[in-house]
């Protein structure tokens, strides 16, 4: 996680919010109260629709009628496009947060499922650190490639492959084998699709040991009417 993470008050102006995130590259930031309690986000996605600029809502009185939005919500969206403090516009509703031990592969899985870009990282209440999608890549780019090579027995070798594979949903009702040389694969076998063959590589590879893997798996053809 970056621990120099920028942020602003909720009374900071929305001005001000756009030339930071112009200024340092950045599509969000937290806000954060005196404590240095999250309070919530602000981002590219709440500034999009300004009345300075002239891209906020533009309705006729009889469509904002038929529209089905009460008052309580057309202020909201007033507030929105008007609003001239990070308070008025910010997201502060169902804020997505990690802490600071959270797996990242669990870091992850939010960003996707959630459809964000960043997660604020909290201990104890307080903002202490942010983890951007660009922070995962970097993650990723820096990790070690592939497993550890040392001295491991083919017959090793082949017992963890099979188990590796068999571990794997998509492996289910598949007929796959290998046989191992010098830590060298071959898979064999028959399977479904050509996803299920790719699959079955990278899942040997990631065995330790495993030198190359060499890719007999056959794909059945699609019968017409099945």
């Amino acid at each position: 996680m970056v621990t120099d993470v920028i942020s602003v008050g909720p009374e900071a102006s929305v001005r001000d919010v756009a030339k930071i995130l112009l200024a340092d590259r950045i599509s969000a930031v937290p806000v954060i109260d005196e404590q240095r309690h999250l309070v919530g986000i602000i981002s590219e996605g709440d500034l999009i629709r300004r009345a300075e600029l002239g891209t906020n809502h533009h309705r006729s009185w009889w469509l904002e009628l038929f529209s089905g939005m009460n008052k309580e919500a057309l202020a909201t969206r007033f507030l929105k496009s008007h609003g001239r403090k990070v308070k008025d516009v910010m997201t502060a509703k169902n804020l997505i947060t990690a802490k600071p031990t959270t797996p990242i592969r669990d870091i992850a899985v939010s960003l996707e499922k959630n459809r964000i870009k960043r997660v604020p990282i909290v201990a104890k209440g307080q903002v202490v650190g942010i983890v951007s999608r660009a922070n995962i890549i970097q993650a990723l780019a820096g990790s070690r490639e592939g497993p550890a090579q040392t001295m491991t027995g083919d017959a090793t070798i082949r017992k963890k492959v099979m188990k590796q594979i068999k571990a794997e949903k998509w492996s289910k009702g598949s007929l796959m084998n290998a046989t191992v040389q010098s830590g060298r694969v071959h898979l064999w076998g028959v399977v479904d699709s050509e996803a299920e063959k790719q699959a079955a590589r990278a899942a040997a590879e990631l065995v330790e040991g495993v030198k190359k893997v060499e890719n007999g798996v056959v794909v059945l053809p699609v019968v017409a009417g099945s």
